[in-house]
């Protein structure tokens, strides 16, 4: 018969079981102190809560052509020129805050939508969140929020500039725009392009690594933590990125939900939008960021490179995948200046 454990040969095995647990209970304990310090310095950071406070835009709801309902609001006055705004991945509307205060500032009617299946805006109808579809959407606000024969200028941060190419592809450009502002994107190979895989890796993994990446439904934590804004940090901001702007994408980051998230990014995967740069015929400028690890400045240069009418490429210093809160100041000047120039354009063609 096997040989039964005595009381004091026991007792090691306790004490080695107790101090784990406690050991465990500890780094539990430290981590929702962190986490507890972490949400009380949001508490207190002043920018944080000015880039949360609510918009006051005139909110009206556009129905796309599948019949998802967008949410949008428009900004400013009835009378001044209009430039669209279209938000990226897993953001909202009111990423745009700070750009479109600058843009009331100047006069101009600004209005801005959550893409389908972010912010206010419904679930796309179908589950289609195809480039294709996100164009439409952008066909949809343009006929419902501008008036006719009074193009606009679309200006689109990260998916909101792929949705402006995938627009341009199915439908009439200069109908609907004067001008167009691309911002923090990629058109194609979004893996084998960025800098957070090495080179040879994203080549040889690139279409596995892509739908396993970008495709990723992982839930993600429901607070924020010194951990995970760390990693958004490092991920998708320049070096000179304040804790409140870091803190303020990551709470849309959360709030988007994991089955939408998970679809826009199997379509990010698959993209190969640089065909439809031939269509975009009206002024166009680029912009980046230097230390842009998503999308960096080569894609905004290969872009810039085969537009039938550049505006320019502008690579903004020390500034990382999220232009619109790290560089307000210098986006909305070029947004300004573009409108000002196919303005004076405009009015040039129609004296002669």
């Amino acid at each position: 018969m096997g040989r039964h454990a005595t009381a004091p040969e026991l007792e090691p095995r306790r004490k080695v079981r107790i101090l784990t647990l406690s050991a465990a209970a500890a780094g539990v304990g430290a981590g929702i102190a962190l986490e507890r310090r972490h949400l009380r310095s949001l508490d207190g950071d002043r920018e944080y809560q000015e880039l949360s406070a609510p918009l006051d835009g005139r909110a009206i709801t556009v129905e796309s052509v599948d019949g998802t309902r967008l949410h949008v609001e428009i900004f400013g006055p009835g009378d001044g020129p209009s430039v669209v705004l279209i938000h990226g991945w897993t953001e909202q509307l009111r990423f745009w805050g700070p750009v479109i205060a600058r843009l009331r500032e100047q006069d101009m009617r600004v209005i801005a939508y959550d893409l389908r299946g972010h912010g206010k805006s419904e679930r796309a109808s179908t589950r289609d969140y195809s480039l294709e579809r996100f164009g439409d959407d952008l066909e949809s606000v343009l006929a419902a929020a501008t008036d006719e024969g009074s193009p606009a200028t679309v200006a689109g941060h990260s998916l909101g500039a792929m949705a402006i190419a995938a627009w341009a592809q199915r439908h009439d450009v200069n109908a609907r725009a004067c001008g167009a502002v691309l911002i923090n994107t990629g058109l194609g190979d979004l893996i084998a392009g960025n800098l957070l895989v090495s080179g040879a890796a994203a080549r040889i993994l690139s279409p596995r690594m892509s739908r396993a990446v970008l495709g990723s439904a992982a839930p993600l934590p429901g607070l924020s933590s010194p951990l995970a804004h760390a990693a958004i940090r490092h991920i998708a901001f320049g070096p000179t990125a304040t804790h409140g702007q870091v803190a303020f994408y990551e709470r849309m980051l959360i709030e988007c939900p994991a089955d939408v998230r998970a679809a826009v990014g199997l379509a990010l995967s698959d993209m190969d939008l640089y065909p439809a740069v031939s269509r975009l015929t009206v002024p166009t400028l680029v912009i980046a960021g230097d230390s842009d690890r998503l999308t960096p400045p080569s894609h905004a240069r290969r872009i810039a490179s085969t537009l039938p009418r550049p505006a320019g490429l502008i690579e903004l210093e020390r500034t990382g995948h999220m232009s619109p809160l790290e560089r307000p100041e210098q986006l909305t000047d070029a947004i300004a200046q573009l409108v000002s120039d196919t303005a004076g354009a405009a009015q040039v063609a129609a004296v002669s």
